[in-house]
């Protein structure tokens, strides 16, 4: 499998323990170092993980540059720094299932969710941050001397940012550890030495086969770029935990609680020998990029990711990058023959426009109309907005509390995107409005999410009458309320449901007017919203207000005890790492 090159389905190489060079922490050594984002990152490849440690006797850990501070939380009210230590115990038990001992943390902050890898370099590497993720990846790689990096996929399009950028910087890492010129201090100052990893394997979460054992053997090459695929078959028996390893890899994050994983079935159901593989894309091999087998000549892509990948020698990762985006949708909002009464209720004069259906874009697909559909309806009076929501729903989700309005997609909600200028690259310059049509203690609520400035919809009114078959959502936003002033023949706009289903703070499925593909980050996708002869008021474009509160190494008692025994500082930082005064453990 892996720690035997000697054999023809092997594919990775690992080198004996003794082949690594004289340095001050041979006790960090791992023969494998996955690199990711948040917390749970690692878990779709936790049955490879499992059967490299016990068929191949191979030493694995995690590095997870943040705690996820800026996820949702299932279990309880912790958000910001308390949440970022419960997804710690969390990932540190689900890692342990498979027998990962070391995880390392790079206390880098967490913010929402968002597809822009630039944006997130600014957050986890600007100002209050030091600018040293990628220092700090370069001291873990030759603290822990792996012969063999895994990381996320590093391009763009429908994946959280955060996920991007982990994979661009261990990329990175990986070929700058090696060079001794790269991060001088840590080799001249800190007694490392210069290590190069022989391979680099980005997870490929969602392709789609073959299943099988033969998935393991097959000579198959990652569509996208071209690159070789190699897969870890799930289906292989574990005999420490009696069980296949699909099923320990099912039951490490159902550990995951804090962000919906233990609604998973306890049980895998697939016949054995129809599970599937864990997928790799081989990156470099024998430290060096790998070309394509083959590389049609790239198109006009992302040009920041396009860039990058061109500056690492690896350009043929932006073949093919950026997808055809289908073409946008678009209405007219219409000026109101009155001012709309924001009461929930579909009144005569109030929107003059045409309706706008809802399609399917994530999840579980509904079962009818009956199961989740909704009509919108938009119009203007004076220098507001309106929108009205007409949702049909079988099955009412969880009603939190309004003092809880917040992550709406753990429950059933409308949300209402606004990109005032129609030119954003991300949803840090939109406006992000969601509502919670039923809490647990007064009507509906309202909050904006993962926008320019997240929190609470100041100037926003907003009503709802639910129903047995669904609810009805009404709002009003001040133009004034926008984070730019309002260009009326480009704004874009997207209107989506969150239809839940369940007890558990576990959404099923989403609807969107333009559900291309993350609907509610990509402003791309987003359509048109003329508004016809009208005006707005003057509004400088606001800047972004980003939380940044991450959760610290020195506030772990795991990550402490972890530090002293492996000798790696805290945080994979340049030591001496102060916690200064003794902190509490938890």
């Amino acid at each position: 499998m892996l720690g035997a090159l000697v054999c023809a389905a092997s594919w990775v190489v690992v080198a004996p323990v003794a082949a690594q060079p004289p340095g001050p922490l041979q006790r960090a050594h791992v023969d494998v170092l996955f690199i990711g984002a948040h917390p749970d990152d690692e878990f779709q490849s936790l049955a490879a993980f499992g059967q490299w440690i016990e068929d191949d006797r191979l030493r694995v850990a995690v590095a997870t540059i943040t705690r996820g501070e800026g996820g949702g939380n299932a279990v309880g009210p912790e958000e910001g720094a308390p949440l970022g230590l419960l997804r710690e115990k969390e990932e540190r038990r689900a890692v342990g299932f498979v027998g990962i001992r070391d995880v390392y943390y790079l206390d880098k902050p967490d913010f929402w969710y968002t597809l822009s890898a630039p944006l997130t370099a600014s957050v986890w590497d600007g100002p209050p941050q030091r600018a040293d993720t990628l220092e700090r990846l370069v001291r873990l790689i030759r603290a822990t001397t792996p012969k063999v990096v895994v990381t996320m996929d590093p391009r763009p399009f429908n994946q959280h940012g955060a996920h991007q950028l982990a994979g661009r910087l261990a990329t990175e890492a990986f070929l700058r550890a090696g060079d001794a010129n790269a991060f001088g201090d840590q080799i001249t100052g800190e007694g490392y030495r210069p290590w190069q990893a022989d391979r680099l394997l980005a997870q490929y979460w969602d392709y789609p086969g073959p299943t099988g054992r033969g998935c393991a053997t097959a000579n198959l090459t990652d569509p996208r770029t071209g690159l070789p695929l190699r897969g870890v078959w799930e289906g292989t028996w574990s005999k420490r935990y009696n069980r296949t390893w699909a099923q320990r890899e099912r039951d490490a994050a159902r550990v995951y609680v804090s962000q919906g994983f233990g609604a998973l079935p306890k049980r895998i159901d697939t016949p054995r020998e129809e599970l599937g593989c864990d997928w790799f894309t081989v990156l470099a091999d024998g430290g060096e990029p790998v070309p394509p087998r083959s590389n049609p000549e790239p198109k006009p892509l992302y040009d920041e990711f396009a860039r990058w990948a061109a500056g690492i020698g690896m350009p043929w990762l932006a073949t093919r990058a950026q997808p055809d985006y289908p073409a946008n949708p678009a209405t007219t909002v219409e000026q109101a023959a009155r001012k709309p009464v924001v009461d929930g209720k579909f009144d005569e004069g109030e929107y003059p426009g045409t309706g706008l259906r809802l399609g399917y874009w994530q999840g579980t697909p509904c079962k009818d109309e009956n199961d989740c559909s909704a009509t919108v309806h938009l119009s203007r009076h004076g220098d507001d907005l309106y929108a009205f929501f007409d949702v049909t729903d079988d099955v009412r989700g969880t009603a939190l509390p309004s003092s809880d309005c917040k992550r709406h997609w753990r429950t059933d909600s409308v949300e209402l995107t606004v990109d005032p200028r129609g030119r954003s690259d991300d949803t840090s310059t939109t406006y992000k409005l969601a509502v919670l049509p039923f809490t647990s203690d007064d009507g509906s609520c309202a909050a904006r999410d993962a926008d320019q400035h997240q929190g609470p919809a100041d100037g926003v009114e907003h009503a709802s009458v639910p129903r047995d078959t669904g609810y009805t959502v009404e709002v009003r936003i001040p133009v004034t309320a926008l984070p730019a002033r309002v260009d009326p023949d480009a704004m874009t706009v997207n209107l989506l449901l969150y239809d839940s289903d369940t007890q558990d703070k576990v959404g099923k499925t989403r609807l969107a007017w333009s559900p291309f593909g993350s609907a509610q980050a990509d402003p791309y996708a987003w359509g048109l919203a003329e508004l016809p002869s009208y005006t707005p008021p003057a509004r400088a474009q606001a800047a972004p207000v980003i939380p940044t509160e991450a959760a610290s190494s020195c506030d772990s008692f795991a990550s402490r005890w972890q530090s002293r025994r492996t000798g790696v500082p805290l945080g994979a930082g340049r030591p001496p790492v102060s916690c200064g005064r003794p902190t509490h453990d938890r």
